[in-house]
């Protein structure tokens, strides 16, 4: 384990993930929620995919870049 900064809040946090512990919630919701809007719109950009979900564009490519959708083929 080692010190880092949330990827989400900025708050410093010692653990082996990228969030904190109070964020880690909020990604999970945040997950499931583009998962389901991913199999209704497999083919959308970023900026949209933020827009209609309401996750910003910053953490919609922090989740596709740390490998959270490989299943989904994107």
């Amino acid at each position: 384990m080692e010190f880092k900064r949330c990827a989400r809040c900025g708050c410093f946090f010692v653990t082996d993930g990228d969030v904190c512990n109070n964020c880690m919630p909020k990604d999970r919701l945040d997950i499931s929620k583009l998962k389901d809007y991913f199999e209704e719109n497999p083919n959308t950009s970023v900026d949209v995919i933020s827009i209609n979900t309401g996750i910003s564009a910053k953490n919609v490519n922090r989740y596709i870049n740390n490998g959270n959708f490989t299943d989904l083929n994107l």
